[in-house]
């Protein structure tokens, strides 16, 4: 979240970076309006505190003095009982600003660039060529069902739409995919970890997915448990109410966890194939930062998810994110997008952002520089190394031939015990 001092004393910023966001929610007005009834109940307060102490160093003197001090005393009870009532207003008001701050999106860095929308993104950078067939080349679920491996009808026999059942050489190329990922990000200094896939209201709430997304979450009924969205959520956390030590910094971490979304807003899109699952696989990438560092660190992160494609010779483009395409606690993000020839266009793989100090502040991470007196917040950042599930849809469209089977990747090989073609069966 925003610094809640930042918000009381510029509101004129957060007011520009919800503008640069193309939205108009939450009101900026609305917390003008809550913070001068904060002020005004602070003034009203001490001004009957400093009246009450007054009173109470005037009782002292009249009974040093033998006289009757009940009507002083009644009249310094009253503003002890409104003393507590504007007590009560005031927690109020405070709880109110800090439901508005949770609701409040990350202001977007000066380096985002302005856009409505997709449509205003720049490209950053192109690695490798565009494939050329001379076939018309089929879309993955095609592909994945022709050749035996994906199987829609019978997961949507066991669970519903939106999921898919993988069999042979599908399953053993998603684990292949995973595990190919998982060492590239160990090459580059990321600690594996294992996390729960459920995670409870406080770590949804640290990275930024509560209060607002709550919709696009599975709950676990009855308890506050929820499937996670990404790693993001559970790694992100590791450290939340901690003070980690300078020379921790930079911390990576790598995790392949299953994913769960509910894809709600989403209805008729992407419903054929394994684009938009509520189910699927990724490999996330979360690094904490100092602040002079963290802008450095994203384009490090943005390279090793990079690096994958790269060894899987699958060519991309890289874009930056406008700020009416960022999302809700991001300040800065490139997103990658991998060519499908099946569907003829760009599709995002990965997404790769920095928070700078907002999920920090929600999550309560701190570090304390060698030889400071205090903490501050550390910038987080985060990304996708890759969506599995959509890596596996690259490998079939980009390795597809004309007689319907898949080259696979070299680099993949010998993880596929030296597979090097999927062929019908």
């Amino acid at each position: 979240m925003l610094d809640l001092k930042f918000v009381q004393k510029n509101l004129d910023a957060v007011s520009q970076g919800l503008k640069k966001r193309c939205k108009t929610e939450p009101d900026v007005a609305e917390f003008a309006r809550l913070d001068e009834a904060r002020i005004a109940l602070i003034r009203e307060a001490e001004a009957l505190k400093a009246e009450r102490n007054q009173g109470s160093a005037e009782v002292a003197k009249l009974k040093r003095a033998g006289q009757d001090a009940s009507q002083l005393m009644a009249a310094m009870a009253k503003m002890g009982e409104r003393v507590k009532e504007l007590d009560a207003e005031l927690a109020i008001i405070e709880e109110q600003e800090s439901d508005w701050l949770l609701k409040v999106p990350n202001i977007p860095h000066e380096s985002t660039p302005d856009g409505a929308g997709e449509d205003d993104n720049p490209v950053v950078r192109v690695w490798g060529e565009k494939p050329v067939l001379d076939f018309q080349p089929k879309e993955h679920w095609e592909l994945g069902q022709a050749l035996g491996g994906l199987d829609f009808e019978r997961a949507g026999k066991i669970t519903g739409s939106r999921f898919c059942v993988s069999f042979g050489w599908a399953a053993k190329l998603e684990r292949a995919l995973g595990a190919f990922m998982l060492d590239i990000a160990a090459e580059h200094g990321y600690t594996e970890v294992l996390t729960p896939f459920l995670v409870n209201r406080q770590a949804m709430t640290g990275t930024g997915q509560l209060p607002k997304f709550a919709e696009d979450l599975f709950k676990i009924e009855g308890q506050e448990y929820y499937l996670i969205p990404t790693a993001e959520v559970p790694v992100t956390n590791l450290h939340s109410g901690e003070v980690m030590e300078e020379d921790q910094l930079p911390t990576a971490y790598c995790a392949l966890t299953p994913c769960f979304r509910s894809e709600a807003g989403s209805y008729g899109k992407d419903t054929k194939g394994l684009i938009r699952q509520h189910q699927f696989h990724k490999v996330e990438l979360v690094r904490f930062a100092r602040p002079e560092q963290s802008m450095a660190d994203l384009e490090l992160l943005t390279g090793h998810a990079e690096e994958i494609l790269k060894r899987l010779g699958l060519h991309y483009r890289v874009i930056a994110l406008c700020g009416g395409d960022l999302g809700f606690s991001s300040a800065k993000t490139f997103d990658i997008e991998v060519w499908l020839p099946g569907q003829n266009k760009y599709r995002e793989i990965s997404s790769c952002s920095n928070f700078l100090d907002f999920q920090a502040r929600r999550a309560n991470i701190r570090f304390k520089a060698k030889g400071a007196k205090k903490s501050e917040y550390l910038h987080t950042l985060n990304g996708s190394a890759l969506a599995v599930g959509r890596a596996l849809v690259a490998v079939l469209e980009n390795g597809q031939q004309a007689d319907g089977s898949v080259i696979l990747p070299e680099a993949l090989r010998p993880y596929m015990k030296g597979l090097e073609r999927i062929e019908m069966p």
